[in-house]
């Protein structure tokens, strides 16, 4: 009877106690008609300093509003493990500590905005497996840590509006579609919402993806605010997301010779590719399980440009697969794969196979089931062609490529590193091989290149001038559509005609009872015949502009001439048009003798315009007259 009361009594005191609210705060429960509920809490004394550790366990909702807390101390709700939502909004909280929301594993929703945040604990989103809203609206962010990407994969309402954030990881927009590689789906369900207005974005390279979804019209992730706009550089001050065009941002894009290798079981094998994009790509090899490829060489010959090369020493069955390259820069991803066959066993009389130094990958699409018994079966090489990959047979010299010699021949150092022993075999082999190198064709070289023609120059070499030699050339990667031509190795010139323009083509002279793989080859480009036609019509356009001027120009400088040479043949003639002369006339002296006659008598011209010009006015030419009576006078 005594243990039946103390139960009793127990059970009161706890059902008081499971109600009980804090003094700053109100508490409302939600009931049912099972008797079942659910309880929310609400504080909002402005007084109020510090987060309330006495909140009923059952809370499902709590709300911590416009009061004066400054901090949120670690494990500040660890018993509130049925908290779904919790709101501590516009408050005066300026620190959060990683360990804040330790052991609120159902909560569905945070909001913390209003407070003057300027670090959040990304890492403490761990704590919240099901957390689907985020608010840090209205705070002092001023970046989002690389760290945070993988804790916000299972957001899907994310709100940084009205902070200072200038720019944003530029992995944070493949966790969604259409960057994260899944397809896209009008389900609303996968629907993710941002808010990102109000932020001083710098307009960049790390942000394009996000200017690229603000240029979507149909994307699962929705903008609030669709008029984001840029505040930096200068040159996109005040210019929105949609028109906004970055510069030097592009996005990296993959080239590889072929997609399909088959080389022999035990041979060596170099797979490369080339990337390109702004800022310049980086390059990674990953196995078709997704883990990487360790082995493997990269160099970027200049901006904007990279190319890497994975090499594989002694491939086992183990080794077929796709390989695939991935280039990667702030501005997407790209990536292509090469699928690699192995064919043939591994002999066991070596001493017996005569090394082949013929390189080069085997035809696209040829692919050879392994034999089951590895003992009788021959050894299989693989086709060469030019302008594909490279595959290496064993204790083959590795190829020559195109561009970064420093680097390959790092990586044949790599090779022969790797294969131990195997190396000085190698060595031996190339000592071999040089009494041969002696008899082939050298010297190829590509000369007078037009839009459908090229001439192709070589030296005969150790060859007989008469050998028979087999020109085969055909479109860069496009070995179904070669063409051959025979000729003589002492000709050393041959036309190569009937060919597109602006295409890439591929060379190789074959010479009769030559060493397998000795067929030098060569790479070139025809002229765009665009560009010509482009050319005279410009030239064309501009001599009928320039023409006439040229004609004028000349026929004003005639003219000149002519002119100046009638100068000095009617100056006699102006004189006599232009100017007058005059006389005077004056008495005779009357002499005893003389005849009346003549009274008068004509002065000399000069004397005539002397005194006329020393006259008293020189303007008019006036006489002044002192009386009616008086001479004319007369100055000088």
């Amino acid at each position: 009877m005594h243990r039946l009361l103390c139960l009793h009594v127990f059970l009161c005191c706890l059902s008081m106690a499971l109600p009980f609210c804090p003094s700053q705060c109100t508490c409302v429960f939600h009931g049912r008609v099972d008797g079942t509920g659910t309880r929310s809490v609400l504080c909002n004394d402005p007084d109020m300093s510090d987060i309330p550790v006495n909140v009923p366990v059952d809370t499902v909702k709590l709300r911590v509003e416009k009061t004066a807390v400054r901090r949120i101390p670690t494990e500040a709700f660890y018993y509130l493990v049925e908290l779904r939502y919790l709101w501590i909004t516009y408050n005066s909280i300026t620190s959060v500590d990683t360990g804040s929301f330790y052991n609120l594993k159902v909560l569905h929703e945070l909001r913390l905005d209003g407070n003057m945040i300027s670090i959040f604990p990304w890492e403490s989103l761990k704590e919240m497996p099901r957390l689907r809203t985020l608010d840090l609206h209205n705070n002092r962010l001023t970046s989002v840590a690389p760290e945070a990407i993988p804790y916000l994969l299972n957001i899907t309402y994310l709100d940084l509006s009205s902070n200072k954030l200038t720019t944003l990881p530029s992995d944070l927009m493949d966790i969604w579609p259409p960057f994260n590689g899944v397809p896209i789906s009008s389900n609303a369900s996968q629907k993710v919402v941002l808010g990102l207005q109000d932020n001083p974005w710098f307009c960049d390279c790390k942000i394009s993806k996000l200017i690229e979804i603000s240029k979507m019209a149909d994307t699962p992730v929705i903008l609030m605010d669709l008029f984001l706009t840029c505040a930096t550089p200068d040159n996109l001050a005040g210019v929105l997301f949609q028109r906004a065009e970055l510069e030097n941002c592009v996005k990296p894009s993959v080239m590889t010779s072929a997609t399909k290798i088959t080389s022999p079981l035990g041979s060596n094998v170099l797979l490369r590719c080339d990337a390109s994009g702004s800022p310049t790509p980086a390059l990674y090899w990953t196995k078709s399980d997704g883990s990487p490829v360790n082995n493997t060489v990269q160099e970027s010959p200049g901006e904007g440009i990279n190319w890497s090369i994975m090499s594989l020493h002694g491939i086992e069955y183990k080794d077929a697969g796709n390989y695939s390259c991935k280039a990667k820069n702030v501005a997407g991803t790209a990536k292509a794969t090469i699928s690699l066959t192995i064919a043939g066993t591994m002999s066991t009389t070596a001493p017996q196979l005569r090394p082949s130094a013929r390189t080069g990958p085997t035809r696209q699409g040829t692919a050879i089931t392994p034999p089951t018994d590895i003992s009788k079966s021959p050894l299989t090489t693989p086709t060469a062609l030019p302008g594909s990959l490279t595959t290496l047979s064993t204790g083959q010299k590795p190829p020559k490529l195109i561009s970064g010699n420093g680097s390959q021949k790092g990586l044949l150092k790599e090779i022969k590193n790797q294969q131990g022993g195997s190396g000085k075999k190698f060595a031996a082999d190339e000592k071999s091989k040089k009494t041969d190198d002696s008899r082939t064709l050298k010297d190829l070289e590509i000369v007078e290149q037009t839009a459908d023609s090229a001439v192709l120059l070589w030296t005969a070499g150790g060859l007989l001038n008469d050998a028979p030699l087999t020109v085969v050339y055909s479109p860069y990667g496009e070995d179904d559509s070669k063409r051959t031509m025979e000729t003589k190795a002492g000709s050393g010139k041959m036309l190569l005609d009937r060919l597109s323009p602006g295409m890439r083509y591929s060379v190789c002279l074959v010479a009769k009872g030559s060493a397998a793989g000795k067929d030098p080859c060569i790479d070139f480009y025809t002229e765009d015949g665009g560009q010509n036609v482009l050319f005279f019509i410009a030239s064309g356009i501009a001599c009928i502009l320039v023409l006439p001027l040229i004609a004028l120009l000349i026929y004003k400088i005639l003219a000149l001439y002519c002119k100046g040479r009638n100068t000095s043949l009617d100056e006699n003639e102006l004189e006599k048009e232009s100017y007058v002369k005059f006389e005077t006339i004056s008495m005779k002296q009357r002499t005893l003798n003389s005849h009346p006659t003549e009274l008068w008598a004509r002065r000399p011209t000069n004397e005539s315009e002397r005194l006329l010009l020393c006259s008293r006015s020189s303007i008019d030419s006036q006489m002044t007259y002192k009386s009616d009576s008086s001479r004319s006078e007369y100055l000088c």
